[in-house]
């Protein structure tokens, strides 16, 4: 670990007779319980090179000077009191049970990561535990006594670690590791040291690698979508809305495929496509996707009862209306915003919002991009019919023409 503890060598303790009393419970002697006496404290931390003051007052108090070659670990009164009751001899103190006990149980912050860790494996993902201990170069927080200097520091990220362990994977021969870690990483902060998790994955090479014989033989290298579309399932299922924004920081990922993903106005973390220089110094496949978020910045908005007590949502029995919506759009809109408008104008009728088509090129406007979507209307108690789903339907189009001045093309 790393040691920042300033030097008090020459500062003293204060030790309380009453204390240890309360701490360390009755001793028994020639058949009788008694309170250990303040002469034996004294004797015993004498022998361990201490100095010993009496403090007046009606209570037994003293004041006690560490020696230096004891004073990393002997800090506060307690660690005294410990040191008391392993010379005076635990067998020597009374056992008594307590009268009450409770089952244990684990805390909700465990509950809530480790149903995370459940979500991640649910969508296919292998979870991954790597050394904290990484090179010097790029980190912040250093060990005072490390064993090799290659782990002489505690890393700052996770992405790097889940970048080379998918390298390393892919030279032995095994393919993809598609995988997520859920683990602590350590910061410098205004000159003091930080530590919280954080949760990153990796993902690339084919999904349906059985399926190769349609393909004659040939892989198919994993898209943006399909790697976003495991990410959003595990938004999904935590019950979380995340919103994806330009970005292009990281040097890691590639700067025109790469967002920020913030949740309700708070920055999550980064998704993109592994930097094309990187993927060449490394060696990886063509298409590999990495993510990284702040396990702080999420739990703070999951619905814990929700999510570790599951609920029942009834569905509907009746037969969705399916719509196509096509229109010419600015690349400079998120698909995002168009699909959050579109929830929001379609209301409750609106089960569902899908991009099915996304085309740049020949016949579309200089600037703009042609999407189109398919929309699914459903109601819980009858079949719509076409004088329900039109006018919602028209809100739709009128919303995003307004909203972003489509054009539309159905």
């Amino acid at each position: 670990m790393s040691d920042h503890r300033p030097d008090r060598s020459a500062e003293s303790i204060e030790l309380r007779l009453d204390r240890i009393h309360h701490v360390l419970g009755p001793v028994e002697k020639d058949g009788q319980r008694i309170n250990i006496a303040g002469e034996d404290v004294e004797r015993i931390l004498s022998d361990l090179g201490c100095t010993l003051t009496p403090v007046s007052g009606e209570n037994t108090v003293w004041s006690v000077t560490i020696p230096s070659y004891r004073y990393r670990d002997l800090e506060r009164e307690i660690d005294l009191i410990e040191e008391v009751a392993r010379l005076y001899g635990y067998d020597r103190f009374c056992d008594e049970l307590p009268d009450k006990t409770e089952a244990g149980g684990l805390s909700i912050e465990y509950q809530t990561q480790r149903k995370v860790r459940e979500v991640f494996r649910g969508v296919g993902l292998t979870e991954l535990v790597q050394y904290s201990l990484v090179k010097p170069e790029k980190a912040e927080v250093f060990l005072s006594n490390p064993l090799f200097a290659e782990y002489s520091a505690l890393r700052t990220n996770l992405l790097d670690g889940i970048i080379d362990a998918f390298a390393y994977n892919q030279s032995q021969g095994n393919g993809a590791l598609n995988g997520f870690e859920i683990g602590r990483i350590f910061r410098k902060i205004d000159g003091e040291i930080a530590e919280w998790d954080n949760i990153a994955g990796i993902m690339g090479g084919d999904l349906l690698p059985q399926g190769r014989w349609t393909r004659s033989g040939k892989a198919n290298p994993m898209s943006w979508f399909e790697a976003k579309g495991i990410l959003e399932r595990v938004f999904q299922r935590l019950g979380v809305s995340v919103e994806y924004r330009q970005d292009s920081e990281d040097e890691r990922l590639h700067p025109g495929r790469m967002a920020a993903l913030w949740l309700q106005g708070q920055k999550l973390g980064i998704f993109g496509q592994i930097h094309p220089q990187l993927r060449q110094e490394k060696d990886l496949m063509d298409e590999v996707y990495a993510f990284e978020l702040d396990f702080r910045c999420l739990s703070k908005v999951l619905n814990r009862d929700s999510l570790l007590t599951p609920h029942f949502q009834s569905y509907s029995s009746y037969p969705a209306v399916e719509r196509d919506l096509a229109f010419f759009a600015s690349l400079d809109v998120p698909v995002a915003n168009l699909t959050k408008t579109m929830n929001k104008a379609g209301g409750k009728l609106l089960a569902g919002v899908e991009l099915f088509d996304d085309y740049q090129g020949q016949n579309v406007p200089e600037g703009q991009r042609s999407l189109a979507f398919s929309l699914a209307y459903r109601s819980g108690d009858r079949t719509l019919t076409d004088e329900d789903v039109e006018p919602v339907h028209d809100k739709i189009r009128k919303a995003l023409v307004k909203q972003f001045a489509v054009t539309l093309r159905s």
